[in-house]
């Protein structure tokens, strides 16, 4: 399964209309989950909402603009594999205020999509289309470019 650990609520409904377009979209590949977790200014209890969701045994993800840049040929390849090899990949997108040093230090993989800052909400739909895109690669279907 692919979990995408998120902090804060979707509020815009053609956002939640998007985002819901392509996990339907998704689940016909894989199964995956969004877990939204209550935003706060104390970034410590971000943190503790954060670990009650992760586990090492699992491939641990972090969305973070100073991680390293991928292409969606890159993710695919690397959901490919890490579904490969475990049960499930979480995928962790932080608050406004980022993310401990602590769940940095856990985390299997910090990745990123760029340099750009983008609301959390139409970040989630870019993450959700990527996944999207990367299932198509994976099973060698079209998709636009």
């Amino acid at each position: 399964m692919i979990r995408i650990i998120a902090l804060g609520k979707i509020k815009e409904k053609y956002l939640a209309d998007g985002i819901n377009d392509y996990l339907k979209r998704i689940n016909k590949y894989h199964k995956v989950e969004i877990i939204e977790l209550k935003d706060d200014v104390d970034i410590l209890k971000e943190e503790k909402q954060i670990l009650k969701h992760i586990k090492k045994e699992e491939f641990n993800i972090l969305m973070d603009i100073k991680g390293e840049p991928v292409s969606s040929v890159e993710l695919a390849h690397l959901i490919s594999d890490k579904l490969m090899t475990f049960a499930n990949i979480n995928i962790i997108i932080g608050g406004s205020s980022g993310v401990t040093n602590k769940i940095k230090e856990l985390v299997n993989k910090r990745i990123s999509f760029g340099d750009i800052t983008l609301p959390h909400g139409l970040f989630r739909l870019v993450l959700l289309e990527q996944l999207y895109r990367a299932f198509k690669i994976n099973n060698n279907e079209s998709y636009h470019k």
